[in-house]
């Protein structure tokens, strides 16, 4: 290794190792976290309302009995989707680009497949039950009904987070201990330490992480396309129009991939800016994070042209209807505000100055996050408001309580995500060193 190469090694672990350590910017944190925890608060007394009163403070009815819940349930679960895509599949593929993304893509992950699971368990009539779900030995030996979808919702988004904990933790292991050695107080080294389960970086040590973190990898790609095909499974099962489509499957994917890489910008441009890491998160990673979000955009663009060729060719009268009451009734917002949202701005992308632009991507990334959800809202409200049956229509509009538990969601993503960033290496800093060692140029490797 040369001097130079061996320079920008140490520099590089300096950087990220004393973020946890000696935070750089205290006091934008501290109003990120605390907006954050006002957020939790209304997560909390949302939470309480719904279990006092029940279900009934929400504005579902019949034949929308889940309204903004499975919409939000959809939304947060899609968000989780890319940071498994970078973390697992690129280092599979072993793109060294990822090094600087996918830390902080896996913890969204974690944070955002949290979100999506309590919603099915606040929505349950007793969610401290929630584990009745589950084929466990009982006393009146009855098994869970696998023919319902809460059993589907149970197992994938179960199975998803617990590879997701696994893969995230199992890869930031080397970087606990490096700051469990460079820490200075007693508590960051008794902290860190315990973290880093005794990790001394010998040459088994290396061999042993290499093929879990690897293996756990090859779980966790087939898991990207599974949980969310089940998601959309949910949708197409069912005798409703609007849904029963063969497309549903790779268009779920590819939007919540689409909604996910999103999200990844937005936050990579935030840390970048805010944390001074302009030389680990490069421009190349922003233009490469652009072409994600362009790519993925123009397959769920796709998606959108297919379903209306469905509902033409198919012929089906109700079908056809629900399509025509989404581009011009009382919920055509919520359609022409996704593909407006989705596909206007993203066209920007075609252009690498653009794509190389932290704010103008932040500012697409916005648009697409918001855009996703009224497309998840949508395709809802849309097909349940108006069914086969007139004596069933029935317009729904979320409640005041719904809402708040939305805006509390993300409190529940947002703290925990801020605390990471507060307390734990971002980066991973042996990652950064080894794509360093092996290219000489982080951003191009």
């Amino acid at each position: 290794m040369s001097d130079v190469t061996a320079g920008r090694n140490e520099a590089a672990t300096a950087k990220i190792t004393r973020i946890p350590l000696k935070y750089p910017a205290p006091r934008a944190w501290w109003a990120c976290f605390l907006v954050s925890l006002l957020l939790l608060i209304s997560f909390v007394v949302s939470s309480a309302v719904l279990l006092i009163y029940g279900v009934g403070v929400w504005g579902e009815n019949i034949p929308v009995n889940w309204g903004l819940a499975i919409a939000n349930y959809i939304w947060f679960l899609g968000i989780g989707h890319a940071g498994t895509l970078i973390s697992a599949l690129l280092l599979l593929l072993s793109a060294h680009w990822r090094n600087s993304l996918n830390r902080f893509a896996e913890a969204m992950t974690l944070f955002a497949v949290v979100c999506a699971g309590l919603y099915p368990i606040l929505h349950l009539g007793r969610p401290w039950f929630f584990y009745w779900i589950a084929p466990y030995p009982n006393t009146m030996t009855i098994s869970p009904q696998f023919k319902s979808p809460l059993s589907w919702d149970f197992f994938a988004v179960l199975t998803y987070l617990t590879v997701s904990i696994l893969f995230w933790y199992i890869g930031i292991v080397p970087d606990l201990a490096t700051v469990r050695d460079r820490a200075k107080k007693r508590w960051q080294q008794v902290f860190y330490g315990l973290a880093a389960l005794g990790w001394r970086g010998s040459a088994r040590h290396w061999a042993r992480w290499n093929q879990s973190y690897r293996l756990t990898a090859a779980i966790a790609v087939p898991l990207v396309v599974s949980v969310h095909s089940e998601v959309s499974l949910l949708f197409a099962a069912g005798p409703i129009p609007g849904w029963t489509s063969t497309v549903f499957p790779p268009y779920f994917v590819l939007g919540a991939a689409f909604s996910g890489f999103a999200v990844v910008a937005m936050i990579a441009v935030t840390l970048r800016h805010a944390l001074g890491l302009g030389d680990l998160v490069t421009e190349r990673h922003l233009d490469l994070l652009g072409c994600f979000v362009l790519a993925t955009g123009l397959m769920t663009a796709y998606g959108y042209v297919t379903e209306v060729f469905d509902s033409l060719y198919g012929g089906d009268r109700q079908d056809v209807g629900t399509m025509m009451d989404r581009l011009t009734g009382i919920y055509a917002y919520s359609y022409w505000g996704a593909v407006i949202l989705n596909f206007v701005p993203l066209q920007l992308l075609w252009f690498g100055a653009v794509r190389r632009q932290p704010v103008i991507l932040f500012l697409i990334g916005l648009s697409v996050t918001v855009g996703m959800w009224f497309e998840r809202y949508m395709l809802l409200t849309t097909s349940l408001y108006r069914d086969y049956l007139v004596s069933s229509w029935g317009v729904y509009h979320p409640s005041i309580w719904e809402w708040g538990l939305f805006a509390g969601m993300l409190g529940v993503f947002f703290t925990p995500f801020l605390l990471f960033v507060r307390f734990l290496p971002v980066i991973s800093a042996f990652e950064v060193k080894e794509a360093l060692r092996e290219t000489g140029d982080l951003s191009h490797a």
